[in-house]
């Protein structure tokens, strides 16, 4: 994320952090990065889709110590993608760096892609936890610079952006945040937690105490998700950049530290950005200076106030005003009760569908829930502005369609999903701004028809499981290869072992045989069984279960929820 090299080069310099001893302060946190770094350095297993009941351990912990140390979090969120589409070409490169990540995974060797229920069980986490948080409606690094500012708290992140904010309380890296090395005071009760803060200012300071507004034209020359550096080597090029006294060593880092101390020269951006366009042909000046100026309007602070959401609830996002989303789904995006990837397809007709390691060479995982994602797709474009267009049959012209970018074998690729859509009158009632009013037995009927499954077949499941069971019955009808009695078996052993976790919690179970009954199961999980190689066949098909899950959850949020939402931190 970011600008390429610049934690690494500013982590080099003791002299643009100071030394924090963090307690009773709030912090804004970047959830995103967060649950990245807490399930990357976990050592979790990366090839068998997912470990999340140790993930939830480990998001209990580092929210646990915080409290002991009287730090009060917030954790903030991305939302959909950026509606200017200025980092798609970034978008389609990470999503390209995934599918090679997980092929490799899958043959066994090194990568770094997240089981594809991460972000659901962290949020569930946050709930159960009770600690705050804010979906964005875009990205959040500008809502989190806001919020951070005007509160004077510092913000922990892994995102080289926030380098570029001038923050007054400075931004702590996670990379030097020690929350598994509390520390306590001699002689009081009282704990912190060591961190490292930097400071724009004094990286500024660092080079000739250069003017803190040309980090954003330092950010975007130097290539970050919003401008591809190749559009600049034409100044690269030809520019003598002054190097100056450096022990930074790599291409990478040399070149942002000669660039730095270039800028330092000039009084302001502006003077800047003229003399980086002299350097450009003249044809060339203006697009490249509309460029410049476009990715550095993404460092600019915004409007979104936080400080109203967390305190009273209330949420206003000017991008999804302008949009006129209906106010229902603004709210159910703010408190993460729509995903991200719902409001991708409302508001740009595009999702991206993140890979798994799965057997590659198979069609993806997520191919077995396209059917749920039309009705979902539908639902989304159903607004009293594409009636029209959206209550056609699928036979007619300008059906409407959503834009998907998934895997095939080891390649991305984009394809057209159209919406699945019925009569017109259905199309009225089913109108998204009307959605949460339809009645629970029809966006019942509607969530079960979609995972086509009887009611009946759910009035002796437990209410807590309904939903899981639903989508599992549609899993063993759709799955390819076909589901087999020892994956079913698996299956219920994995949701019967959450359950029993849950039970050791209370006081009131410790006298019966349950825990007896898991640490038999907990024996079974270390066994010499789970270390042999794991078979893509099976891979694939829980691949497969993992995305009926998400998108039964996902179609359960837009209509409201008519089954309980399983927990699925177990």
């Amino acid at each position: 994320m970011g600008i390429q090299g610049l934690m690494s080069y500013v982590g080099s310099e003791k002299n643009f952090f100071s030394d924090l001893q963090l307690r009773n302060t709030k912090i804004i946190i970047d959830g995103n990065n967060l649950y990245h770094k807490l399930y990357f350095d976990s050592g979790f297993n990366l090839q068998l889709g997912g470990d999340y009941g140790s993930f939830t351990e480990i998001v209990h912990t580092f929210f646990e110590s915080l409290a002991r140390c009287g730090i009060h979090a917030y954790v903030a969120l991305d939302g959909g993608c950026d509606i200017s589409d200025k980092k798609l070409q970034t978008q389609m490169q990470r999503a390209k760096d995934k599918i090679r990540m997980a092929n490799n995974l899958s043959k066994g060797e090194g990568g770094n892609v997240l089981p594809l229920l991460v972000r659901e069980v962290f949020i569930q986490v946050l709930r159960n936890m009770q600690v705050p948080f804010v979906q964005c409606f875009s990205e959040a690094d500008g809502d989190i610079v806001t919020l951070a500012n005007r509160w004077s708290c510092p913000v922990l992140s892994l995102d080289s952006d926030f380098c570029i904010f001038d923050l007054k309380a400075g931004y702590c890296p996670l990379s030097y945040f020690q929350w598994q090395n509390i520390v306590t005071l001699h002689g009081k009760k009282e704990c912190y937690i060591p961190a490292r803060c930097f400071s724009a200012e004094r990286f500024c300071s660092h080079f000739n105490n250069m003017n803190m507004s040309l980090l954003p034209l330092f950010a975007v020359l130097s290539g970050n998700d919003y401008i591809n550096v190749q559009a600049l080597e034409t100044f690269f090029s030809k520019v003598h950049l002054p190097m100056g006294a450096s022990s930074h060593s790599g291409r990478k880092h040399a070149r942002i530290h000669a660039l730095l101390n270039w800028l330092s020269a000039f009084a302001d951006a502006e003077e800047a950005m003229g003399n980086v366009l002299k350097y450009l042909p003249v044809q060339d000046r203006k697009r490249i200076r509309e460029l410049l100026c476009s990715a550095m309007e993404e460092y600019n602070l915004s409007d979104t106030n936080l400080e109203g959401f967390f305190q009273r609830g209330s949420y206003v996002s000017p991008t999804a005003m302008d949009l006129k989303l209906p106010d229902w789904v603004q709210g159910a995006l703010a408190r993460g009760q729509l995903s991200p990837f719902l409001s991708d397809a409302l508001v740009l007709r595009r999702t991206f569908l993140h890979t798994q390691v799965e057997n590659m060479q198979r069609p993806s995982a997520h191919l077995i829930t396209q059917p749920i994602r039309s009705v979902i797709y539908g639902l989304l474009l159903n607004s009293p502005q594409n009636l029209e267009s959206s209550c056609k049959t699928a036979n007619q012209p300008n059906t409407p369609f959503v834009v998907e970018f998934t895997r095939l074998e080891t390649t991305l690729r984009k394809s057209n999903v159209e919406t699945a859509v019925n009569s017109r009158s259905a199309c009225e009632a089913l109108s998204l701004h009307k959605l949460p009013e339809v009645s629970l037995a029809n966006r019942l009927k509607l969530l079960l028809d979609t995972l086509e499954v009887n009611r009946s077949v759910l009035e002796s499941v437990p209410p807590a499981h309904r939903l899981t069971v639903a989508v599992t019955c549609y899993w063993v009808s759709r799955a390819d290869p076909k589901v087999k009695l020892h994956h079913l078996k698996a299956l219920i052993m994995g949701i019967v072992c959450g359950d029993i976790h849950k039970m050791l919690n209370k006081p009131e179970r410790q006298r019966d045989g349950i825990r007896l009954v898991y640490d038999q199961l907990w024996k079974i999980k270390q066994s010499e069984v789970q270390k042999r190689s794991p078979d893509l066949e099976d891979m694939h098909i829980f691949c497969q279960w993992q995305c009926c899950l998400q998108m039964g959850l996902h179609l359960n949020q837009l209509l409201s929820t008519p089954l309980l939402e399983p927990d699925i931190t177990r």
